[in-house]
């Protein structure tokens, strides 16, 4: 039996999140609407870097819900997978500079 902690059809229950505490939920609403209305970026630029993000932040909710919303504003697959692609460079980047500090610390337990 396939079990998941995730669940695909909680997605469909994120407006819900108001229920619990309705001004805030509200708010969040208001404002995560606001940010993904055209404006400097088109909503399909907007998309593709909410996948990008969802990726990062491993987030299967976001992925589900951004991999629809890339291709409903006209993102290609190879544009979406090459969003997949930043995410994971930045990713690795970030363990890898963090490496620096191992250095730092290194060097100065060396002396």
């Amino acid at each position: 039996m396939d079990k998941t902690y995730y669940k695909p059809e909680d997605l469909k229950k994120f407006g819900d999140i108001t229920e619990f505490q309705e001004k805030l939920g509200e708010k969040f609403f208001d404002y995560y609407g606001e940010v993904f209305e055209e404006g400097a970026l088109t909503k399909r630029e907007k998309a593709l870097i909410a996948l990008a993000v969802a990726h990062t932040v491993q987030c299967p909710y976001c992925i589900d819900a951004y991999t629809t919303e890339s291709l409903e504003t006209g993102a290609s697959e190879e544009q979406m997978m090459e969003a997949v692609h930043v995410s994971a460079a930045i990713r690795g980047g970030s363990s890898l500079v963090h490496g620096v500090q191992m250095m730092n610390k290194v060097k100065d337990l060396s002396m």
